[in-house]
């Protein structure tokens, strides 16, 4: 597998219309997009320092992944992201190395990105996603 830089560290938040202003006007992040992922109940709002993203996640409903994670931690860094050369190959390297990732195969996220995440117990704590560019 070839990790070719960290793409974005995603944040959780409450509500983007309160969180987003820090970044887009206080540091003055280019704001690269905003876009609803329906399957993972998200809205992303993505920030580009020019060496790696902020990618800014809340909730569209009360099952998603950001929400269940916003009830038991509250607000703050959800999980680092990996852009990788291919997202089938680091797949199957990663399980055959026994790393527990969450899907057999990628799905498509933010930007059209083919994606996948490493469950925490594998990685010492921190959630960890893998990005392919489309």
């Amino acid at each position: 597998m070839k990790i070719l830089g960290i793409e974005h560290l995603g944040i959780a938040v409450k509500d983007l219309a309160q969180d987003s202003p820090f970044w887009k006007h206080i540091l003055n992040i280019e704001h690269r997009s905003k876009e609803v992922v329906e399957d993972q109940g998200v809205i992303t709002d993505i920030y580009d320092t020019g060496k790696g993203k902020i990618e800014l996640l809340e909730s569209t409903n009360i099952e998603s992944p950001i929400a269940k994670f916003m009830e038991n931690r509250g607000a703050g860094i959800h999980h680092v992201c990996f852009e990788v050369e291919s997202i089938t190959d680091a797949i199957k390297e990663l399980k055959e190395l026994g790393v527990h990732v969450l899907s057999d195969e990628p799905s498509v996220g933010a930007e059209g990105y083919k994606v996948v995440f490493i469950h925490p117990k594998s990685t010492g704590g921190v959630l960890v996603e893998l990005a392919e560019k489309p």
